[in-house]
């Protein structure tokens, strides 16, 4: 058998391996206990891939003695509906309301397994998946395929502020920020201290730039480095007792911002500086410099476009 046979049969069980899982169709969902009332389910620090089926996400439960409160529905209708069978396998309680923490596709494109439960988010997420929603949905076809079978956008219609409100005996301080996307939601449950921090905050996971305003992203990571918690939630990689997730993520963001300012003042061209090196301590962290090749193409056309401006 030469070479090329082989090179062929390794191509054609890769592909099959790869179709197998998606025909499988099971995002494996474990609910881990954090506290008391309190579930996550960690989703993979990688890319959307059909191998994942875009289960990259962390989502949450809670649950109280008026329902469940449930943070984020996941990337697909499939997701939705295991991440409902999941909590019913843990509470005999309805799920009294979702809450989404911004307007990324792998936080309501689960809704439709909720749809008989009130949907909430800030008024501005609202906006936002309203706007792109149908881009959003049509993007996640195209990476995952068949996980996505049947997933059509549901937008959330009801609107959160910051403030506090009690759902049973649990009593919540939402705070709106903003940076990560153009609207980004804080959760705190008082009773525990667990912190759900969405898209703020990242944990050994290159944070990911498509909505990003770096300077605002900081100035929230400086609000929630304020924040009294016991464990954070972050938006992706394992729970934290401490503020790691903040740190990693501000480091980055820094560094991010610092890095593409310096690019446009020098001239160079996008290409030029997506080859610039990872500092080792993101080096190791998921999905790598293909993000930062990606926030690249988010955020150095304006920063490029602003310095030839100021040249002018």
């Amino acid at each position: 058998m030469n070479i090329f046979h082989k090179l062929g049969l390794v191509i054609i069980g890769c592909w099959l391996s790869l179709n197998l899982q998606a025909a499988n169709l099971d995002y494996q969902l474990q609910p881990r206990k954090i506290a008391t009332d309190t579930y996550v389910l960690i989703g993979k620090t990688e890319d959307f891939t059909l191998r994942n089926g875009g289960n990259i996400i962390n989502t949450g439960f809670i649950i109280t003695s008026a329902g469940v409160l449930v943070i984020d529905t996941g990337p697909s209708l499939l997701y939705g509906e295991q991440l409902r069978a999941a909590i019913a396998n843990i509470t005999d309680k309805p799920i009294a309301k979702v809450l989404h923490t911004n307007s990324h596709p792998d936080r309501f494109l689960g809704n439709q397994a909720f749809e008989d439960v009130p949907l909430a988010a800030l008024p501005k997420t609202i906006a936002d998946i309203r706007l792109e929603a149908d881009m959003l949905t049509d993007n996640m076809y195209r990476m995952v395929g068949r996980w996505m079978r049947g997933t059509e956008p549901l937008i959330p219609t009801e609107e959160v502020q910051t403030g506090t409100f009690t759902l049973g005996d649990h009593q919540f301080e939402l705070t709106a920020l903003h940076g990560h996307t153009h609207a980004d939601l804080v959760i705190k449950d008082t009773n525990t201290g667990v912190i759900f921090a969405g898209g703020l905050a990242f944990f050994n996971r290159m944070p990911t730039t498509p909505h990003a305003n770096l300077q605002d992203w900081l100035n929230a990571l400086d609000q929630l480095d304020k924040m009294d918690f016991s464990l954070m939630v972050p938006s992706h990689g394992e729970v934290v007792s401490d503020h790691a997730a903040i740190q990693q993520t501000r480091a980055y963001v820094q560094w991010l911002e610092q890095t593409l300012n310096h690019a446009a003042q020098q001239g160079l061209a996008m290409a030029e500086v997506m080859q610039t090196p990872l500092p080792e301590a993101f080096v190791n962290w998921g999905v790598g410099h293909q993000e930062f090749t990606r926030s690249v193409t988010h955020l150095y056309p304006a920063l490029e476009a602003a310095s030839l401006m100021r040249l002018n």
